[in-house]
């Protein structure tokens, strides 16, 4: 990459795309303009075009369910049209995003109230992986646009967890809200029936309808949990799990940030939307980003994909997309349900910086492993504080150098170092890197970016011939965890491998 740069003085300006707020540099990868010609021309082969317009347009695209996957259309505008069996879903899209901004305003502003008439000063998310992830990581992200509501989130069935964050709040101003599409995932269920029964200890059955509400199709079961039929928020099919925080999935977020922002937040994203979706290939910041991947995971064999965040805010980014990256293109066979003889997917780990930096840095700057990685930093901190801010930035800047230049026998001897050190001092460079300098974090370029990586994810799954949207990957321990727990209650055991055996006789005494 160094020559590279050295025989041509304008590489960082040819190798970037600026659009909008965002200014993305991915010109310190081990990329030429013959290299991005050729991967645009497999992208146009693969008839990517096209793809994109079934996307966009509602068509099935999740083949292995049956569905379309449309959680562009959740940041839509009202006057666009998008048909899913032959139905404008639009007006019933913003019909439930009127509902989220009526509805967290009231609280918000304490004209709905707890059954004690007291206005709720805590909210407590109870939902898992998508219903989770995206939520958690957005009100991290935008926690300096917070209300002055306080937001919990109770995830794992680890009764330790659900213990913790209820003895954090007070049952007379809490408001659960309870995410579960078909209201019977295991881990969510048991957890929201741990928090009613809490609830009803303190307060009484009756206080139930006044706590909970629900984000859920599965209108018997609610009910039947004691939630008021008008604290239900709808979700869709056509809506994958760990693309839905755009959906009725973020009444979280516009409890913890307000409406206004949620509303910014979806109209970020349909800014991204609308570029992916109207932008030629080679300047497209999503099909360029898949593209490089790509290059690097089928034609150099990297494994993992660092993100790195340069703000303390998008501490949760990198899990958010573990399960949006890996959930989505984890998968080995294609679309004709064939065996894949190359490597899809790919591990997505990373932390802020700075402290990354006194972490695993050491790993991508002198290890064996060729690990690609994205820099995302701001131009302009939201506190003020630009001593700290120039100190942050000039690391953000400073690591992507030094990853490609790296330094050389000569240079580490000429600095008078003694000469039984010099290999342990030395960096062959040629690391390389992406780096996305945006103006501010707000909702909307928050939005921007967690669209950019969505479409990033539906382009390689387009390049791989794989689908994207399903996840049967994730059933065999669900089903095997339903047989073993009734073997565990019941103290019957059941026929396993003899490690399994093993450790269920050891757990249960």
């Amino acid at each position: 990459m160094q020559d590279l740069f050295d025989g041509d003085a304008k590489r960082g300006e040819q190798f970037r795309i600026c659009w909008d707020d965002f200014y993305v540099d991915f010109s310190k990868n081990h990329l030429t303009q013959e290299t991005l010609t050729l991967l645009t021309e497999l992208a146009e082969e693969c008839q990517l075009n096209e793809a994109m317009s079934h996307y966009f347009g509602g068509s099935v695209i999740n083949a292995t369910e049956g569905r379309a996957v449309l959680h562009t259309a959740l940041r839509a505008p009202r006057n666009q049209d998008v048909r899913v069996d032959g139905e404008n879903i639009i007006p019933g899209v913003h019909a439930v995003i009127d509902q989220i901004k009526s509805f967290s305003q009231g609280v918000i502003d304490g004209t709905i109230t707890s059954s004690s008439g007291q206005p709720f000063t805590d909210v407590v998310n109870i939902g898992i992986g998508g219903s989770d992830l995206g939520p958690v990581m957005v009100t991290e992200a935008l926690a300096h646009y917070k209300t002055h509501l306080n937001l919990h989130y109770m995830s794992n069935v680890d009764g330790d967890h659900v213990m913790e964050v209820l003895q954090n709040v007070t049952p007379e101003t809490t408001l659960f809200v309870v995410v579960s599409k078909s209201f019977t995932t295991q881990e969510t269920l048991s957890n929201a029936t741990t928090a009613k029964q809490w609830l009803v200890d303190a307060l009484g059955e009756q206080a139930v309808a006044d706590h909970f509400v629900a984000v859920s199709t599965n209108l018997t079961m609610i009910n039947d949990f004691g939630i008021d039929p008008q604290n239900v928020f709808p979700m869709n099919d056509w809506v994958g799990g760990r693309f839905s925080l755009w959906s009725a999935v973020g009444l979280s977020i516009a409890l913890g940030v307000g409406p206004d922002h949620f509303e910014e937040l979806l109209q970020g994203a349909h800014a991204m939307d609308t570029h992916f979706a109207n932008t030629p290939l080679h300047e497209n910041i999503p099909v360029v980003l898949a593209l490089i991947n790509l290059w690097y995971n089928n034609f150099y064999g990297a494994e993992s994909e660092a993100i790195i965040p340069y703000t303390q805010y998008l501490h949760r980014l990198p899990a958010y997309l573990q399960q949006g990256i890996m959930e989505s293109n984890g998968k080995s066979v294609d679309r004709e349900g064939n065996a894949v003889d190359y490597q899809t997917g790919n591990l997505i780990w990373g932390e802020p910086g700075t402290n990354s930096q006194h972490a695993f840095f050491q790993l991508i700057h002198q290890g064996t492993k060729l690990i690609p990685a994205h820099f995302i930093g701001f131009k302009t901190p939201l506190h003020g504080k630009q001593d700290h801010h120039d100190k942050l930035m000039a690391n953000f800047f400073a690591q992507t150098e030094a990853l490609m230049k790296g330094k050389s026998a000569e240079t580490v001897r000429s600095e008078g170092v003694e000469e039984s050190l010099v290999p342990f001092k030395v960096f062959a460079g040629n690391k390389p890197t992406t780096t996305l300098l945006i103006d501010k974090l707000t909702p909307s370029s928050l939005g921007k970016l967690v669209a950019m990586y969505e479409h990033k994810i539906f382009v390689e799954g387009i390049l791989w011939n794989i689908y994207s949207y399903d996840q049967w990957g994730v059933e065999l321990g669900k089903q095997l965890a339903n047989t073993i727990l009734k073997e565990i209650v019941n103290k019957k055991g059941g026929a396993h491998d003899s490690s399994t055996s093993c450790l269920l006789r050891t757990y249960k005494g």
